[in-house]
């Protein structure tokens, strides 16, 4: 596995324009972009801060995985996301490991990035987001 940066931390909100104030406002961070991914149920922000991103991540559904943590859990930092080279590779290579796949093969993510999840019961208690951009 070639793990090139940190992509971007994910912090699930409650609600997305509240919070982009706040890194806005309080933090002097720009906003870049909102989008909605609709299969996964969410509304994202994304702010720069070198070559990491910070993704809000607002539930669009309560049902969602967002929604789902946020109820659980409560607002805060929800994965930590790794860019990464031959994301298919990479994921049976894990999994030979025996790291615990939530996502066996890529998927599409915010901005168009190729996406897998690795359970956190096999990362020490953090759920990773393992990121390639192929465009």
């Amino acid at each position: 596995m070639k793990t090139t940066h940190v992509e971007h931390i994910g912090i699930a909100v409650n609600n997305l324009e509240e919070s982009v104030k706040f890194y806005e406002d309080v933090l002097g961070l720009q906003c870049y972009g909102i989008e909605e991914v609709k299969d996964q149920k969410v509304r994202t922000a994304f702010f720069r801060v070198g070559q990491t991103k910070v993704e809000l991540l607002e539930s669009t559904d309560p049902e969602g995985p967002i929604g789902k943590f946020i109820e659980k859990r409560g607002q805060g930092v929800h994965h930590l996301a790794f860019a990464t080279e031959n994301l298919e590779s990479t994921l049976e290579d894990l999994e030979k490991k025996g790291i615990q796949l939530i996502d066996k093969e890529p998927r599409k993510g915010a901005e168009g990035l190729d996406i897998a999840f690795l359970h956190p019961k096999s990362t020490g208690g953090v759920l990773i987001e393992l990121c390639e951009n192929k465009g």
